[in-house]
């Protein structure tokens, strides 16, 4: 981009749409944070549960058992770029980018069923060992948790927003932490649950022992994710604080404005 200079500083060029210097900084940090919430949630739906980690560990004689589904490694993310556009740009916003990303999330699953709907090089039958071609293996995966994903992301993502903007509105503007691990705590476990469940009973993408009650064993899924979701909820408390006092300098926006409205 042209840049020219101002005042003894060096500016980038306003492109027409740009109401004013401070007008586009606040866009473009809006759009580094969508993108990051966007990014993350496809990533995690494309990855979804096509590989579970085991992070078991022995602690008094006993395996505690921690399976954990790879696409859950970006979630936290999400709901920190939600909680930074609450409370900077206000609830309205953060509403109209949760339902973009849903929208985005419903392209990609048109694609994944287009493109096995589609005559290719390749067929979805499987060779001696079980195994669809790659984009198939995949495909069956992703749709099916996909379904999940999207249901449970509303779910918990909208509950984010309104817990975040009741407790800020409850608090008048005060006691960051409590709104933003508050709302957190409340919408992963929502997801957890939802995502669990609907993916396990809808497309049987869960590895469960068969033979064995089934819900003891999908707690153990539901629980580890909430808990790595917590953990990681904790610790996005310090970022948090410090980004939001940043950006409400850099933007030059009073993240309580929209209480006095």
């Amino acid at each position: 981009m042209a840049k020219r200079a101002a005042n003894g500083l060096e500016e980038f060029a306003l492109h027409p749409i740009e109401a004013s210097q401070l007008q586009a900084r606040r866009e473009r940090v809006y759009l580094i944070l969508a993108g990051l919430f966007i990014g993350s949630m496809t990533m995690l739906n494309l990855l979804g549960v096509t590989r579970f980690l085991d992070l078991s560990f022995e602690m008094f004689g006993r395996t505690v058992p921690i399976p954990l589904a790879v696409g859950v490694l970006p979630y936290p993310l999400t709901f920190l770029c939600t909680d930074f556009i609450s409370e900077i740009y206000g609830r309205k916003r953060a509403n109209h980018l949760v339902w973009v990303g849903f929208l985005v999330n419903v392209w990609l699953g048109l694609i994944l069923w287009l493109g096995g709907a589609l005559p290719g090089f390749d067929q979805p039958v499987a060779d001696a060992a079980g195994r669809l071609p790659l984009f198939f293996e995949l495909r069956t995966l992703t749709l099916g948790a996909m379904v999940a994903s999207m249901v449970a992301y509303l779910a918990a993502q909208l509950c984010d927003v309104h817990i975040f903007h009741f407790w800020k509105r409850l608090t008048k503007g005060k006691h960051l932490w409590l709104r933003n691990n508050g709302s957190t705590f409340v919408s992963q476990f929502v997801d957890s649950v939802a995502v669990i469940s609907i993916t396990h009973f809808l497309a049987g993408g869960i590895p469960v022992t068969e033979g064995e009650p089934i819900w003891p064993q999908l707690w153990v899924f539901i629980l580890t994710a909430y808990v790595f979701k917590f953990v990681a909820a904790a610790v996005d408390t310090v970022p948090f604080y410090l980004g939001t006092r940043w950006l409400s300098r850099y933007l030059e926006i009073d993240p309580n404005s929209e209480l006095e409205s």
